[in-house]
This record gives C-alpha cells, structure tokens and sequence, in this order.
C-alpha cells in the first residue's frame, strides 16, 4: 500500500525543497497541535520517531504519542559530559543533539545483505525485503538536517541512486525543529548548519513558550507539508508571533557554545600533516571510534559473514565501522595507518578538510556529539585552533 500523503510527488523527500519562502504564508500552531500532529502523521501510515526521556538522555525512538515528547526537560553539555536538566517551562524541544542521530534509521548500524542455505546440493540466496517503511522524523535539529543532506550526497546519489538508504530516505517525511537554545558544545553557526533549519523539511517548527502560552510557528517546505498541516488546527501567524519567532533563532547564533573557522579548515588541514599537536591529541585519545558513531555524517561500514556449525547456513550483514579502528585500514602486511596519530588524524582531516574534495562540503555541521561523547573530553574546536596556531607559528618562523 502506498501511504504517501496526496501530492508527493518527491516519493516522500523534500530534499530541494526551500527554506520559507516568506512569513506571509507562516502558521501558528498551539502546543495541543502536537497531539493532532501525530495522529495525522499516523493515519497518512508513518512510524513517527522523535526525541523522548530514555535511560538518563533523550533518546530518538517511534512515538505512540505526542505525550511521550521530552516537554519540559533540557540537557547540560560538557566535553566527556552530558546531563538532562527540568527546564523552567514545558518546551517539548529546549534540549540539543542527543547521543543518538536520524543516521541510525537511514544507515542501520547492522543490516543483513543476504543470506544463504545449502540443502539437496543446490545453494538457495535470500535478499531482506527490499520495501522501506515510511518514516516521519519529527524533532530534527537544523544540523541534523544538514547531516541527512550531506548523507544523502555520499549514500544515496549518482552510483548509489538505487541503494537501500536511497529507498529508506524516499519514505521519510520530515518535521524539523528550529534552534533558539544552543548547548554548550555546539557550533553550528560556524558550519553553516542552523541555527535556522535550511532545505529539506516538509514543516520546520519554531517553539515559543512565553508568558504561559506555549505554541509553534509553523513554515511549511513542501507540497506533502502543505497536506499535513492542513489536518491540523492552525491560525495564519501574526507579526508579533513571527517575529519574536525569528529573533529567537537569530539570537541563538550569537549564543553558541563554541565557534570553528569554517573558512580555513580545508587549507588548514592539508598544510598540517607533520603538525605536532597530532601527538598531544594521541596521547589523549583512546581510539575508542565514539566520535565516528556519535558523528550524524560518518558512514563508513564493514562486512561480516557468520555461518553456523553445520555450514549449511551463511549471512553477510554491513555493520558501522570506524576510522579509529586498527583494522580499518588493515592491507596484507599490516595496518596502513597503525598509530593513534595516524588514525586521529585521518578523522579529522577527511571530516573537515578533505570530505570537500569528495563531496563538496564539510563533513562537520556542528552539532558537538564527538565532543560530549568522547570518553576523555576532546574538543575538536580546540585542536582546530591548536592546529591554526601551529601553522601560523610556522609560517612566522619561516618568513623571519
């Protein structure tokens, strides 16, 4: 059955849609909408998946509710630190990236390719069934959307039009949530990541909870967003509501926790391959690869076949995997790149530096999980700026 909503015609995707294209056409949606939100999205046949209290964090899972929503709680976020917080209000999105990203329901961290029986001397191969469910992400953080764009560019264009992350991606409708309360370790701004959600949602929401009233302004960005919202009790916005709406987004880029020179970042990672800060950051880094899992854009993968005892069964599943490990870059004769410095820095350069000659941007949007989930607290914005400081100091030396 095809569940997309009526006028669809991106098969689910809004990938080139645009941002708002003025506050004449701006909604304004009471907290209650949430409620109706979600039914309607549920009716039109999506798994709706968002933020939610789980386990000490806020956690991306399917929703049964609106109810289930982190309303009211925000987080507190430190290099190697994370802590949920009550929040002076009922904002159901005061809170910043979580541990988790939209990358694990388009990118599986583990997924059978196929499977194989031996039996009466013929080999029978199987194929997962290839038909993708229709997801709606609601609550997806501007650099998250960014995250899904540059995702979409690597896995699911040009040779890989036809892949299974192209046919997941197809299905997904998108809800994003504009940003007007930075934590503490993001840098979005520098990346050109947010605060303010850019192409790609079907609704962008912008939560206002003042003087007691809590309520959204709505921007739709797509045709498909149009038909939704349409379901939805809403009122044309009024000046006053759009523009303490805006103002709140333009002032959460003055408010970020830290801050990258995006403009230097891939001539600085070319000239600083003998830089000696790589052996200050590996005598920190526990090679652990959190930051490749926590990272929304990383998106390398390995194989492993098992097969049970008897041989007459085999699978190949694709499993994450990471720069970080020993065996990445593993050739006959030994790992390519066997030190920890050799393998930090790999991450880092392709992630900010040659991730452009790739794929025409930076595989950075700000979002600080590598920060806040690093066991030992690196802060990628500080080695950025140890590496700059280096190179200046080297050209000086150089000149003099």
């Amino acid at each position: 059955m095809n569940h997309a909503p009526a006028g669809r015609a991106d098969g689910g995707r809004a990938a080139d849609a645009a941002a708002p294209a003025g506050d004449r056409g701006a909604l304004l949606m009471e907290a209650e909408g949430l409620d109706r939100l979600h039914a309607v999205l549920r009716d039109h046949g999506y798994q709706v998946i968002g933020p939610t209290v789980a386990d000490g964090a806020i956690v991306l899972r399917e929703l049964e509710s609106a109810g289930e929503f982190p309303f009211g709680w925000g987080v507190e976020l430190a290099p190697g630190g994370y802590r949920l917080r009550r929040r002076d209000d009922r904002a159901a999105f005061g809170h910043s990236a979580g541990p988790q990203s939209w990358k694990q329901y388009l990118h599986p961290p583990r997924e059978k390719l196929w499977s194989v029986r031996r039996g009466d001397g013929t080999l029978t191969v199987d194929q997962p069934d290839a038909a993708a469910p229709m997801m709606a992400f609601v609550g997806v953080r501007p650099c998250d959307l960014r995250a899904i764009a540059i995702q979409d560019q690597v896995l699911g264009r040009g040779d890989h039009a036809g892949s299974r992350y192209a046919a997941r991606r197809a299905g997904v409708f998108i809800v994003a949530v504009n940003c007007t309360e930075p934590g503490e370790t993001c840098f979005c701004t520098s990346m050109g990541a947010g605060p303010e959600a850019g192409p790609g949602y079907d609704l962008a929401l912008t939560e206002l909870t003042d003087g007691g009233r809590h309520r959204f302004l709505v921007d739709v960005g797509s045709p498909a967003g149009a038909d939704m919202i349409a379901a939805v009790p809403t009122t044309t916005a009024a000046d006053p509501d759009v523009g303490q709406a805006r103002t709140a987004v333009a002032d959460a880029a003055g408010r970020m926790g830290r801050s990258m020179p995006a403009d230097v970042l891939h001539d600085l990672m070319a000239g600083s391959y003998d830089a000696a800060r790589w052996d200050d950051v590996a005598a920190r880094c526990l090679t652990c690869g959190n930051c490749t899992m926590a990272c929304p854009t990383c998106f390398c993968t390995t194989v492993e076949d098992v097969s049970d005892l008897q041989g007459e069964h085999a699978e190949r599943w694709q499993l994450w995997d990471s720069c970080f490990s020993l065996s990445f870059s593993y050739l006959p004769g030994g790992p390519v790149r066997s030190s920890d410095r050799s393998r930090y820095r790999q991450w880092l350069t392709h992630k900010l530096g040659t991730w452009h000659d790739q794929f025409g941007s930076s595989g950075c949007v700000g979002c600080g999980r590598c920060i806040v989930w690093c066991p030992v607290g690196i802060d990628l914005t500080e080695e950025v700026a140890a590496l700059r400081e280096e190179a200046a100091a080297r050209q000086a030396g150089e000149e003099s």
